[in-house]
């Protein structure tokens, strides 16, 4: 469970088995028990949320926006793939 990077009690992160075969690049927003997975191209999206309100999502989605790039390098990192 590679954590990317933490921001304001939030635990942002991928799991090592992503499906088979492996689902498309995107990221995890852990907080509190809550969870949420983001889908990062064409555009930041919501997969699904377990528990956050509309407004902490969109929050969120602004941040992931702007740390794109970063999750990305280091799922490529992770899986030696890009995506």
């Amino acid at each position: 469970m590679p954590v990317v990077f933490r921001h304001k009690g939030f635990r942002f992160l991928f799991y090592s088995n992503e499906g088979d075969p492996r689902e498309p690049m995107h990221v995890h927003a852990l907080k509190d028990g809550l969870d949420a997975k983001f889908w990062l191209w064409p555009e930041v999206s919501v997969a699904y949320n377990d528990g956050y309100s509309a407004r902490t999502l969109r929050e969120l989605i602004e941040l992931i926006t702007h740390r794109r790039q970063l999750i990305a390098s280091e799922w490529n990192a992770f899986f030696g793939e890009s995506n």
